[in-house]
This record gives structure tokens, sequence and C-alpha cells, in this order.
């Protein structure tokens, strides 16, 4: 059912908005479970967590932001602030330092964030020295999905697709310039930006898929590879059963891992609301997969498919609804 809001947007600026509300849904609903295995959920929560609830190792209130959610508000608002012939991925950079240093809503200036990945940590403290997106990044091997987690707006509000890809790129190179970690955000954004304009989920994983194919040269490339595999996941088995033995690392961070279970959940024809309790319950890097799966299913599905109990307590909810629309009706 659509929310009152829904309304009063066009069925593209629904699924913007769906695409950024859900990897904060995502991210705050599985910021209380991260790190927890999928049998300490299971005992926990027998059908999975459906409601926003405060807790976890980092103490989050609920509905609050972690990392993943905070970076995604720093692309989102380079994005805002670009204005002609500007770098976005630079814009995004110093973003990402405003966070690092607490120059953030609801931090203390010069406080450091209370969760950050060891490869964004790294990252930073390169890119803080070079002010160059293309001279950052904590180098290759570092194949953590840090960057895959908060590079969906490119794919919402870069409707270009070679701009796209580039600055997909680019801004994953910022503290993320394994090439598993780069192809991973360019093919996720390419999946996005067909979700938006109202392609089906099996054609904008195609859309995704070919532009792997291109970046690696073909189609046994690794990032080609997990979204293949991610064809064959079924998400509501692992829910129950806990994370594919094909899935390297089970769920607790690997960056194709996530792509592979994102890309699994958009591909489900249940709602939004079943397919991330579901991502969540699988455990390990909770909140993480929860927000790069609420990307795509929000994008697939509108900002109306996301619950109101969740929508209501999102902490930066009204904000990116607010930038998204000035951004989409400035075009």
């Amino acid at each position: 059912m659509a929310s009152s809001q829904d309304t009063e947007l066009t069925p593209r600026e629904s699924r913007v908005i769906g695409g950024l509300l859900g990897v904060h849904c995502g991210d705050s609903l599985g910021a209380p479970l991260e790190f927890m295995s999928h049998a300490q959920i299971a005992r926990k929560y027998p059908r999975g967590l459906r409601e926003m609830v405060a807790g976890g190792h980092f103490g989050w209130p609920a509905g609050g932001a972690t990392d993943d959610t905070d970076m995604t508000r720093g692309v989102l608002l380079a994005y805002a602030d670009a204005k002609p012939g500007d770098d976005v991925a630079r814009l995004a950079g110093e973003n990402f330092l405003k966070w690092l240093n607490g120059d953030w809503p609801g931090r203390k200036l010069g406080s450091y964030p209370k969760d950050i990945g060891g490869a964004t940590s790294d990252g930073l403290e390169k890119y803080e020295h070079t002010r160059n997106p293309d001279r950052a990044g904590a180098g290759e091997g570092r194949a953590g999905n840090g960057s895959l987690m908060r590079c969906v707006p490119t794919g919402l509000f870069q409707t270009d697709p070679q701009k796209l890809i580039t600055e997909s790129e680019r801004i994953s190179k910022i503290t993320h310039d394994d090439k598993r970690c780069i192809i991973a955000c360019a093919a996720y954004n390419t999946m996005i930006s067909k979700l938006v304009d109202g392609d089906s989920a099996v054609d904008a994983v195609a859309a995704g898929q070919e532009v792997a194919k291109r970046l690696e040269g073909s189609t046994s490339g690794q990032v080609y590879q997990s979204i293949e595999l991610a064809k064959t996941l079924d998400l509501a088995a692992m829910a129950e059963k806990g994370p594919s033995p094909k899935l390297r690392g089970g769920c607790s961070g690997y960056v194709l891992a996530s792509l592979s279970v994102a890309v699994a959940a958009v591909l489900d024809k249940r709602s939004l609301e079943d397919n991330l309790v579901d991502v969540v319950r699988i455990g390990k890097d909770t909140d993480t997969n929860g927000a790069i799966a609420g990307g795509l299913l929000g994008a697939r599905d509108g900002e109306g498919a996301i619950p109101e109990s969740w929508k209501d307590i999102l902490q930066f909810g009204p904000e990116f609804r607010k930038v998204a629309l000035s951004l989409l009706r400035s075009e």
C-alpha cells in the first residue's frame, strides 16, 4: 500500500527516494544484530527482526545511522552541492573527512566515528594527504564492502551511463581501490539506475552484469560471477538455514558476498520488508548487507513499500527525502 506521502510523488521520484531510504532502513534494521551469527539471531528472533530496535555492539538508537548511512549521506550531499564542472568524487571525499573528524550531525567536533571499517580508515588517511580520489584507497587486496554500502546516490542521480560508471569507480577509490570493489560499485549503480527508470529487476541485473563483463573483460571475472551466483541463491532458505557455503566469508563483509546477497534479494519477488528481514537474518555484517540490499529493493519498489513504522524513526529520513526531491525537481 502506498504511503500518504507517496501520492505526491511521480513513480520515478518514489523509486529514487525508496533507494535512499532503503539503504537507511537496511542499515538501521541490521545495526543491533551486527556481528551476530545466524544461529544467535535465530534464537533471539526466530521469525526475524521486523521492527527498528536499539542496541547492538555499538549501542545504536532505534532508526539510527551507522557508518553505512553516514557515508551514503556524504555522497548524497556531494551531488546536492555539486556545481557544473565540480568533481563530485572530491566533494564526497571532503564530506567523508568531515564525518571522520566529527563535523557531523549528532557528533562532537574532533570525535571519531564509533564504527569505521579498516579499509575506510586507511583510505581516508591517505586521501587526507592527497586530496585526490585517484591517489587514495587502502590498496589491492582490501576487498570489503565499505564502498558498495555508500554508493547508491550515484545510481540515483547520475543519469549519464558513462559518467555513472566513472563516478562510481572514483568515489569507491577514495577508500576501496581494489578492482572488485570499484567494479562492484559500477555494476550495482547501473542496476539502481535501471530500476529507477522502471526496468524489471531481471533486466536491471542483466544491465549491471553487462557492465561487470565490460569492465572485467570477460564472463569469468569475479564481479560478473558473483552476480551469476546470486541467481542461484534462495534468500528465504538462507534466512532459515544460514548463509550459503558458496558465499565467501559467510556474509561477514566481503564485497562480492554482499553484492550476491543484494542481487538475490532484488530478484526475489517478495516484498521489500520480507526480503530485508531475511537479509538481516543471515547474520554477521547485518547492517551493511541490509543497506546494500535495501538500496536495490527500494529502487525496485519505491518509497511506498517501506513500512511506515520503519520510515518514521530513521535518523536522516526526512533529510534524505528533502535533498532527493530538491535534486530531482531541479533537473
